[in-house]
């Protein structure tokens, strides 16, 4: 009966290390797979807030030489000083 039970405990840990096998084998370019998509979705992100920083400071020098130009030889009182 020890025999048995020994035939048996070695039939089902072979037949796991054949399973974990296989899953391993599966999972093998999930890492590289899910690096590239994290490393794309940062690129996105960076485009996008370049994209707004440069639209931002391109606004912010337009009012600034409208400003520098419009308030040259005006008063100080001028309300669009």
């Amino acid at each position: 009966m020890k025999q048995r039970w020994g035939r048996a405990w070695a039939a089902t840990c072979r037949a796991a290390r054949a399973v974990q096998r296989r899953a391993l084998a599966e999972q093998r370019g999930e890492g590289v797979i899910s690096t590239a998509i994290a490393v794309l979705i940062m690129a996105f992100l960076g485009v996008a807030m370049w994209a707004a920083f440069s639209t931002t400071f391109n606004k912010a020098s337009t009012k600034v030489d409208n400003k520098v130009t419009n308030c040259v030889g005006a008063s100080s009182n001028s309300p669009d000083c």
